[in-house]
């Protein structure tokens, strides 16, 4: 097996190590969040990977002065991004059922694509398509399975907008942050990105800070804050942006949508709910999207792949 294969193997095993991370997140994030409100439990959360970002990018040793050109690139794919995704999604959550939570989440690979097209970073291959629309028809199977419900009357279409905005951040957050890994390492682009929003966030939320008695927070409270942060938040946004260049968005975008069925197996595990034959066919439909995916060099389009794949600069 020559380098490349390697390198694009270790990516896809990173990949399924984020969805993992991300799968479990939720259920640790609800013990901390039966002490603390989830405003401010997102930013000690963001606060806290931020630090262990920087503290990673000062051992790494990769540090490298932005040019001024691309200082607003930074800032423009932090805001219109990451930060975007945070503010919306936890908004969203709060006004939606979980259902519409599940399948809003979904789309990212759709939004994924749309910017690739829209600004000319991709063509959009017949393998991927198809890989996304199975993994999509997985999705929407173990939300369905789970019991939970996909409505928009009332305050649920208000929450899921807010959830198709988050999506449409987290596509921006992952197209455009590949433009910046070919000048700077993960480890910095990573870093700054979460630094920036952590900024961001404590000063739109800094009353909500301050009303926290944080001393009187539980060990439960701030292991949940501690583990959301390196893991759900540091961790695997490293391993996120550092597969963009590796494998390419298109193909890491449907990684994603493994998400929900981590989620439903570690709930399964610690909180005892259901996991039926409707949810088991959703995971087959997931994985196999996953899988087309990957076999896409099989199909026509070669075009395609090659403006999808892309060089480390670690």
């Amino acid at each position: 097996m020559t380098n490349e294969p390697k390198k694009t193997l270790l990516a896809e095993c990173m990949l399924l190590l984020v969805t993992v991370m991300w799968g479990t997140n939720p259920p640790i994030m609800k013990l901390g969040l039966q002490y603390i409100s989830p405003l401010p439990y997102n930013v000690a959360r963001l606060l806290v990977g931020s630090v262990v970002a920087l503290l990673v990018l000062w051992l790494s040793g990769g540090y490298r002065r932005p040019a001024r050109e691309d200082l607003w690139a930074f800032i423009r794919v932090s805001i219109f991004g990451f930060f975007v995704f945070q503010i919306l999604f936890a908004e969203g959550i709060n006004r939606t059922t979980s259902g519409n939570a599940g399948f809003m989440g979904c789309l990212l690979p759709l939004f994924v694509l749309l910017l690739n097209r829209i600004y000319g970073f991709g063509t959009i291959n017949r393998a991927v398509g198809i890989g996304i629309a199975c993994s999509i028809a997985g999705v929407v199977l173990i939300v369905l399975g789970a019991g939970r419900e996909l409505s928009l009357a009332g305050t649920h279409l208000i929450g899921a907008l807010l959830l198709l905005g988050a999506q449409a951040g987290n596509a921006y957050y992952t197209v455009f942050s590949r433009e910046l890994l070919d000048r700077y390492s993960t480890y910095q682009v990573t870093a700054s990105l979460m630094v920036i929003a952590s900024v961001l966030m404590l000063a739109l939320s800094f009353p909500a800070m301050h009303a926290v008695a944080w001393s009187e927070l539980p060990a439960q409270a701030w292991g949940s804050i501690v583990f959301s942060g390196f893991f759900g938040l540091c961790l695997s946004n490293f391993l996120w942006v550092w597969g963009t260049s590796v494998i390419g968005t298109a193909r890491v975008s449907v990684f994603n949508n493994l998400t929900p069925l981590f989620a439903v197996v570690t709930a399964y595990f610690l909180l005892d709910e259901t996991f039926g034959a409707l949810q088991a066919v959703g995971a087959v439909f997931v994985l196999g999207g996953v899988y087309i995916t990957r076999r896409r060099k099989r199909l026509p389009d070669r075009q395609a792949d090659a403006k999808e794949s892309g060089s480390d600069t670690n």
